[in-house]
């Protein structure tokens, strides 16, 4: 096994490059994965149908509930491998990317079957009606039904090829699910081509992603000989020291996005009460445009977690914490510049998408008000990953908890009431001032007690 260069990466490159190296091939995924996502809607909206693009809009809490696993055995096993790597113990490496594999396996194949089996009384849930519920169920079929083990797996195993410093194929993995998709969304929806509508777009989802894991899965038998990342099933285990320090970090990172679903499905239902297609699709669109620097900054913290997580374990704070600050200061920049390039052309850009005025007349103002959120938004972001790779996951849950559950969901309902409609764009802001805050408190108690632990250890 060659280490040398993942050891250097990780111990003594200097910090610019370090992160340089890890996060820009993860920002261009995310980037592209915005693209792909918004790919959908916009050549959904070529078809000048509010119905279809509310159809695509309803579906995507159940996408995000994909995340649940993701997360779960993505960050959970990404965090441990690191760590693991970091105190050089090998064996505990390739056992927990064994065990995060096969685990993500199995709990995919469970939610497609328990998805499809539910899926009338799933899809009231979300908000479909007799007026979009054909063209929501036509999407589901693809992206949910068919489309759920390979949405599943193709981010899970980028999640573990990232974790040992292989940024660069993990991104590379990922954008060519998502460039794929993007080529496919115009053959299969609109009329000069399979003039499918909303469920073209979700057989383009289905075919990318199938197309990613594929990928993954050669480039892994290809380096077999030289990564940590392993699919042999006689690796896999249920070693308690194993399962319990993923699922610490990734149960927390899981029940996150499970949260997110709940609150967009309220914001959903609550933007549906209106009796408008064109509130929820303009709703729809500017949530997915808002994801551009949302996905930017994500990128950023996901790409920085294997250099904090090796750091943190083999104890050079002094670095972990120079790479957190260093890579904090791009990333608030990033979103500053780009969070206010959208609120001032809010109109023009959710015109791009679906030129309905009363739909850019609902966009234009609840994407000002998401844009507003970004910023906070980002150290937030840097904040939980810090946790998440240290495998702090009870910090991170209190976080998600916050978000939500304490936070964002009570102001939908406070700001539908002062503001009907409108004030619900801006309860994620509301929410995520209070959280940067908090997490600025937090990540400073926690470098203090870090540096004299250090401190400590050294006098002793």
């Amino acid at each position: 096994m060659k280490t040398t260069d993942k050891a250097e990466l990780f111990e003594t490159s200097p910090i610019p490059i370090a992160v340089t190296k890890l996060c820009i091939p993860t920002v261009l995924a995310s980037l592209v994965m915005v693209l792909y996502n918004l790919a959908d809607t916009f050549f959904v909206g070529e078809l000048d149908s509010a119905v279809q693009n509310a159809g695509v809009t309803l579906v995507a809490p159940i996408l995000l509930a994909f995340n649940a696993v993701n997360n779960l055995f993505g960050v959970g096993t990404s965090s441990k491998m690191s760590r693991a790597l970091g105190s050089r113990d090998y064996d505990t490496v390739y056992r927990s990317s064994a065990f995060g594999f096969y685990s993500a396996l199995f709990f995919s194949i469970v939610m497609a079957i328990g998805c499809t089996l539910f899926k009338a009384p799933l899809m009231r849930l979300l908000g479909a009606d007799d007026q979009t519920w054909q063209t929501t169920s036509d999407y589901f079929f693809w992206t949910v039904t068919c489309g759920a083990v390979p949405a599943i797996m193709n981010v899970v195993i980028s999640y573990l090829v990232r974790a040992e410093g292989e940024a660069l194929h993990a991104s590379v993995g990922m954008m060519s699910g998502c460039v794929l998709n993007i080529i496919l969304d115009p053959v299969f929806i609109l009329p000069w081509g399979l003039d499918m509508g909303a469920a073209g777009a979700g057989l383009a989802t289905f075919v990318s992603n199938c197309f990613a894991c594929v990928y993954f899965l050669v480039i892994l038998y290809l380096k077999r000989s030289t990564t940590y990342v392993c699919t042999n099933p006689k690796k896999f285990s249920f070693r308690k020291e194993i399962a319990k320090d993923i699922c610490v970090v990734g149960i927390p990172a899981s029940i996150q996005n499970l949260l997110n679903v709940t609150g967009m499905t309220i914001l959903n239902n609550f933007t549906a009460a209106y009796n408008s297609a064109a509130a929820v699709a303009a709703m729809g669109i500017s949530h997915k445009i808002s994801l551009v620097p949302m996905y930017c900054t994500m990128g950023l913290s996901q790409g920085i977690m294997p250099l904090i997580s090796y750091n943190y374990a083999s104890g050079n704070i002094k670095r972990m914490k120079q790479s957190i600050s260093f890579t904090t200061k791009i990333s608030m920049g990033l979103i500053v510049m780009l969070a206010a390039l959208l609120y001032f052309g809010s109109g023009a850009v959710t015109a791009a998408f679906l030129n309905e005025p009363e739909v850019v007349g609902y966009g234009t103002r609840f994407l000002r008000g998401m844009s507003l959120a970004l910023p906070f938004l980002c150290f937030d972001f840097v904040a939980v990953a810090v946790f998440q790779a240290c495998g702090m996951g009870g910090k991170s849950l209190v976080f998600a908890i916050l978000r939500k559950l304490v936070l964002e969901i009570p102001a939908l309902f406070v700001l539908d009431k002062l503001y009907p409609l409108y004030g619900l764009a801006y309860a994620q802001l509301a929410s995520e001032v209070v959280l940067a805050a908090a997490a600025a408190i937090v990540l400073a108690k926690m470098f203090r007690r870090l540096q004299n632990e250090q401190k400590g250890e050294l006098n002793g």
